[in-house]
């Protein structure tokens, strides 16, 4: 199995890709992780749990607390024994990056990739690819809340149709400023939910509390021709009214139309305001 290229990053993709299964899965192999690899999540779980208690949405800190995995590494079957019965997720143990196709057929089958690495010591600040810190920590907790559980199948389902139109970029565009990005308004405030912040202690600071952040509100059709890299913390952040938002402005939405008007367009640059836009901050609250 070779290691999969993407479009989004210039810095070259590590992980063991060798002995992979054909739809990118491997075992977790949990005992081999190191006692130093145990005490570096445990410190990176310290840093960004007493964030979470003010930066992230309350569905995402019912999540964290429900998975009690403050003192090490956690063994992806002790979550799938508490996401099965609770909205019909599996964990299942990937090297990094997989394929897109394979990455949306996981998703509509209610199957997580999680990566099975952790990052270095010099990469506790900022980490360009998914670490197992990312992906479990960042994600695992909203994979319990139904909404989210359900957009995720939903969206996995989208993709075939998105690659059939040759319009993959605009769909991942929508899971990159949501899932992976998103914020949302809670409690006359605003809240993370994406995995992309939350695992990140400098970017969880930066997205709701630097000035110079361009916050739009939701809009379907203005995520999906935002362009992004992964590189970098992001210039433009969009905000759901609430989690229920994410499935009710797209269930009704005929992308076909949207793919066909838009595809072919260079997208809007990230960081950029357009004529007539009104950034959050500038919303009545």
């Amino acid at each position: 199995m070779k290691t999969p290229c993407t479009e989004t990053s210039t810095s070259g993709l590590r992980g063991e890709y060798e002995g992979a299964a054909d739809d990118y899965t491997v075992g977790q192999h949990w005992h081999a992780y190191t006692p130093e690899m145990h005490d570096r999540w445990r410190r990176l779980y310290a840093r960004q749990s007493a964030l979470v208690e003010t930066h992230a949405c309350a569905a995402f800190r019912e999540g964290l607390a429900r998975l009690d995995c403050a003192d090490g590494i956690p063994r992806f079957e002790d979550a799938n024994a508490i996401l099965q019965p609770a909205t019909g997720w599996t964990l299942v143990g990937v090297p990094g990056f997989i394929p897109d196709a394979v990455f949306f057929d996981h998703l509509a089958h209610r199957r997580f990739p999680v990566t099975r690495w952790l990052r270095e010591e010099h990469e506790l600040d900022y980490l360009v690819e998914p670490d197992i810190f990312h992906d479990f920590f960042g994600h695992v907790p909203m994979l319990l809340d139904p909404t989210i559980a359900d957009f995720l199948e939903l969206y996995g389902k989208a993709g075939e149709r998105a690659m059939a139109m040759d319009a993959l970029p605009m769909l991942a565009r929508i899971y990159w400023y949501t899932i992976e990005f998103g914020l949302v308004r809670e409690n006359g405030g605003l809240r993370v939910f994406g995995a992309g912040i939350i695992s990140s202690s400098g970017e969880t600071r930066y997205s709701l509390e630097d000035r110079d952040v361009l916050r739009l509100p939701f809009e379907a059709v203005r995520v999906m021709r935002t362009g992004y890299m992964i590189d970098s913390f992001q210039k433009t952040y969009f905000v759901l009214e609430s989690l229920p938002q994410l499935i009710e402005d797209l269930v009704g939405l005929d992308f076909g139309p949207v793919y066909e008007n838009w595809r072919a367009e260079t997208p809007i640059p990230a960081g950029a305001l357009l004529s007539g836009e009104a950034p959050f901050g500038e919303l009545t609250p």
